[in-house]
Formats: C-alpha cells, structure tokens, sequence
C-alpha cells in the first residue's frame, strides 16, 4: 500500500489539501505537527527555525506512521523541505509525495489570516531557503497552492492513478 505524503512550506494548505486527500481515497489522515515534540513548537513559535538536528526524531516518528499504515494507506503530511528528510521518510514504506508548491507572497498572506497556527510569518523565508523540489527520480507530482482544493484534490488522484500506483484503500 502507498502511503501519500503531502508536503510544501509553510501556509502551503498541507492539513487542508491532506484532509481531503485522506476523504477521498478513504484512508486515515495524520497532521505531522502533532508529532512533533513540544521543544520544536516552543522554538518555531518564539520564530526561531528548526535545524536539521531538530526535524530527525520528528521525521522518524513520522516514518514509524508511514510504517504502521503500509497494510491500510493513509495520507499524512510533512514539510519534508529536503531530499533528505523524505529519505527518512521513505524508510517507513511506499510513499508518494503531493508537494504543494507556490509563491512565497501568496503563502505569507495565508499564514497572516490564518487562526491558532504555531508557525509565524517569520520563518517561511527560512522554509523556502530550506526547500528542495522534489527530484526528477522522487515518486510525486507539485501541485501549485494558487489552484482550488477540488482542482488540487482531482489532479493529485489523476496524477497518483497515472502513475500505476494502487490508491491508498486498494
């Protein structure tokens, strides 16, 4: 069974596009802010980014997950920023990456509306200077943020079917 990692920046729409993801093929879903350990929440909300040292135990947790749901599906999200945080991630199983991806103004403005969000406006700089686009030989598709989540959500299923992958509940 493959499991979908939905992953971008900050403000990329990863609960929301992920959520929907998971209603679509059936499948639990997984908000991977909630694996992380309350350090790295105390120390994104005071603005100051994480480092690689910071992210490994979160990705771990999160591989542990990917592991655990490889007989049922499921649909998890995670920055998962660089190539080697998804390898971690790919420890846990088949993945597949769903990288949202779009301008850093249009996200900034998001994460400035949004309500009860660790994560301040601040740190989407570093997130994108963190960020490394899903390789040619990584299993994924981007989807751009701008797009609805009835477009992001159709297009993301097309492109996983397209790609012989056996969905999720299969």
């Amino acid at each position: 069974m493959t499991v979908v990692v939905v992953m971008g920046v900050a403000g990329s729409g990863k609960t929301t596009v992920g959520q929907a993801l998971a209603a679509e093929f059936g499948v639990e879903y997984a908000e991977a802010d909630v694996f992380h350990p309350e350090a790295n929440i105390r120390k994104m909300s005071s603005g100051v980014p994480l480092t690689d040292a910071d992210r490994e135990p979160w990705l771990h947790t999160i591989a542990g997950w990917i592991r655990a749901h490889q007989h049922t599906g499921g649909v998890v999200s995670s920055s998962a920023l660089k190539r080697r945080y998804r390898d971690i991630l790919r420890t846990g199983g088949n993945v597949w990456f769903l990288h949202l991806a779009g301008p850093k103004e249009v996200l900034a403005e998001r994460m400035r509306t949004r309500q009860g969000h660790f994560m301040p406006v601040s740190l989407l700089d570093s997130q994108y200077a963190d960020l490394e686009p899903l390789g040619a030989d990584e299993p994924g598709w981007t989807a751009d943020v701008r797009d609805t989540l009835a477009q992001i959500v159709h297009d993301a299923v097309k492109e996983f079917a397209a790609r012989d992958q056996r969905a999720p509940n299969s």
